[in-house]
C-alpha cells in the first residue's frame, strides 16, 4: 500500500477481536475435542447414548448421537476464523469474503438456534408442568425468562453482525481489500 492509502481502524479492531476470540475457542476446541475422544470412547457410554426415552426430542437424539462431530466441526469452524480473522487483518479479499460469510452463518445459526430451543422448551415445559402438578415448584417463569433472554441474545448478535457485513461491504473498506 503507498502512503497515502488509509487502513480503517474499524477492519483493524475487528481483526484483532477475532483473532483473540477465535485463538481462545481453538485452544478450548482442541482441549475439548482431546477430552471427547479420551473420556468418551467408551463403549459403555455408546451403549447409554441408545438407551434415550423414546419421547425424547429428534434434535436432543441427534447432538447426543452425533457429539463428537459437532465439537469436531466446532474445531474446524474456530480455527478457519482464526485463520480469516488474521487474513482480514493483512486485508486479503478472500478473508473478507469468508468473514462476510461467517458473519452471516452466524445469523442464520442463532436464529436457528432460537426456533430449535423453542421446540426443546416447549416439549420440557409439558414435562415440567406435569411435574408441578404432583407438588413439584413450577418453573414457568423460568421457562419464560430464559426465552426472553436468548430472543435478546440472538437478536442483538444477528444486529451486530449484521452491522460488520454493512461494514465490510461498504465501497471504502472493499476498497482496502483490492490490490
Amino acid at each position: 500500500m503507498s502512503a497515502n492509502e488509509q487502513r480503517s481502524t474499524f477492519v483493524t479492531v475487528i481483526a484483532w477481536i477475532f483473532i483473540a476470540l477465535s485463538g481462545f475457542t481453538t485452544v478450548i476446541s482442541i482441549l475439548q475435542n482431546i477430552m471427547i475422544q479420551t473420556i468418551f470412547s467408551n463403549p459403555e457410554f455408546s451403549q447409554e447414548t441408545k438407551a434415550l426415552p423414546p419421547d425424547a426430542p429428534a434434535f436432543a437424539a441427534f447432538m447426543i448421537e452425533h457429539f463428537r462431530l459437532f465439537f469436531f466441526a466446532f474445531l474446524l469452524a474456530s480455527a478457519f476464523m482464526l485463520v480469516s480473522s488474521i487474513g482480514l487483518l493483512k486485508r486479503r479479499n478472500w478473508a473478507r469474503l469468508c468473514f462476510i460469510g461467517f458473519m452471516a452463518l452466524a445469523i442464520v445459526w442463532h436464529m436457528g438456534g432460537l426456533a430449535i430451543q423453542f421446540s426443546m422448551f416447549s416439549a420440557m415445559h409439558e414435562q415440567v408442568s406435569a411435574a408441578a402438578t404432583h407438588g413439584a415448584p413450577d418453573m414457568a417463569p423460568f421457562f419464560i425468562a430464559m426465552a426472553v433472554f436468548s430472543v435478546v441474545l440472538a437478536l442483538g448478535f444477528s444486529f451486530l453482525f449484521g452491522w460488520i457485513i454493512k461494514k465490510l461491504i461498504s465501497a471504502p473498506i472493499a476498497a482496502e481489500f483490492r490490490r
